[in-house]
This record gives structure tokens, sequence and C-alpha cells, in this order.
């Protein structure tokens, strides 16, 4: 392997696996209010869908409240509607230009479905970086079957890709643990 470049490139293929997974970790609501929460939002607005980021603030003044800050007046019960409708088990409530979104406590029920659904999350992170590992595994084989390395090397860099991939699982796990706990505390 051109040593630094193909391990640059493995070790970024998996820091992007473990950066999807942080992204879908902050879509788990967790029972306590977070900007994030409301990426998924939509709004009908100007003739098209758009993100509500485009149309409106997301601020968090509290544990448990989301406040949203629309633009434009006239948007106000658009982006009322795209809340009530978005499935997050939220009900906004509109102030004018300002519409306040409690978030309401989790049940223990709701919190063991949203760790199990942490916990798929977690495994395709593992899958991804599983498959990174596998990707330059094969490439040292052809390289040491095309003669470009010996067998020597080739066991010295698959250790060395094989502590690479432990790596990223470890925390990947810790990163699991973390929001199983983030979502089972009330």
């Amino acid at each position: 392997m051109s040593e630094d470049t193909d391990f640059k490139s493995l070790q970024r293929r998996m820091d992007g696996a473990l950066d999807a997974l942080k992204r879908e970790f902050q879509g788990l609501r967790t029972g306590r209010a977070h900007a994030s929460l409301l990426e998924p939002v939509r709004v009908k607005a100007y003739g098209s869908e758009v993100p509500l980021n485009q149309v409106a603030n997301v601020n968090v003044p509290e544990a448990r409240m989301l406040v949203v800050n629309v633009w434009d007046r006239s948007l106000a019960g658009a982006v009322e509607k795209a809340i009530r409708d978005a499935g997050l088990g939220l009900n906004p409530q509109g102030e004018g230009q300002t519409i306040r979104v409690p978030v309401p406590q989790l049940s223990e029920e709701r919190r063991q479905e949203l760790s199990k659904v942490a916990g798929k999350y977690a495994e395709q992170g593992r899958v991804a970086v599983r498959n990174v590992r596998r990707d330059g595994m094969e490439a040292l084989k052809k390289q040491q079957k095309d003669g470009d390395i010996s067998e020597d090397e080739l066991k010295r860099e698959s250790d060395k890709l094989q502590k690479l991939t432990d790596e990223h699982i470890k925390q990947i796990d810790e990163l699991l643990e973390h929001k199983e706990q983030e979502i089972m505390q009330v």
C-alpha cells in the first residue's frame, strides 16, 4: 500500500462512519430539547417545501422547551402545522411570530424503543467500519499477490489496519453507551 495515503483514506472513511452515527444519534429524541430535533421538519413556504431552518431560528431556552422564531409572520401558521405534522410527537403553541414547542417527558416504553433504535444505528456504524477494513485487507492481499509487498509487510499492515478498526469500533460502543444513558435518564 502506498502506506500513508491509503491508511489516511481508510481512516477518513471510518471517521465518516463515526460522523454519520453521531448525526443519527442527534436525531433521537431523549426528552431533552435540542435544536437538531426539528431538522427533519419541512415547511410549505413560497410555493415549495423548505427546511425549517430556512424560514426560522430555533432556540433552546430551557431543557424541555424549544422556541422557533419565524422570520416572516405570514409563515407562522405553516411552521406550526409542519412541526405538528412531522411525526415527532410535539405540540407547538403559536404566539405571533414566536412558536413555543414543549418537549414532553418520554415514557419508559418509548425510552426502551429509542435504546433499541440507537443500538441498530450503532450496529450500522460497526458494519460500515468493518466494510472499510475489508476493502483495506483486499487491497493489501492484492498487493502481496502482485509482489508489491512481502508476507511480513502484509502481516504488519493488516495488524495496523485491525488496530485502527478496533479503535473505531470502541468509539462507536462508547457513543452508544453514552446515548443509552442519555435516553434512559429521567
